[in-house]
């Protein structure tokens, strides 16, 4: 029984390995030709100002379309699984999903009503 999971096994060892050698390499193999440009903190572009040591405040609505993002995101996650099973769940899985897509769309209709989705 424990042999079939021999493969997934393999495949976590040659991640990790992977990863490893990958961190170990680096220094050893990159180029090392630092400048000031090289060494300053990467902004996009957009020149850094000066804030105090607490940080900037970012506004609520960032938290807010963070947080929708992860819910609506989550819902792609239990989808996937019920699609792969479709066929041995019948009638009661489908409604099943249909009682959790229809919960999902109203939480979608009422985040899109109070204007959630609207970015100022």
């Amino acid at each position: 029984m424990l042999s079939t999971y021999v493969p997934i096994l393999g495949l976590f060892a040659l991640a990790a390995g992977f990863a490893i050698f990958s961190v170990a390499a680096a220094p050893l193999i990159g180029p090392r030709r630092y400048n000031r440009a090289k060494l300053d903190a990467y902004e996009c572009g957009i020149e850094p100002v000066d804030q105090p040591l607490t940080g900037g405040r970012f506004p609520v609505k960032y938290y807010l379309t963070a947080m929708l993002f992860i819910v609506f995101d989550i819902e792609i996650v239990f989808l996937y699984p019920w699609a792969v099973t479709n066929d041995r769940l019948g009638m009661v899985g489908l409604v099943e999903m249909v009682v959790f897509i229809g919960t999902v769309f109203i939480a979608y209709a009422y985040v899109w009503r109070r204007g959630g989705l609207e970015w100022d």
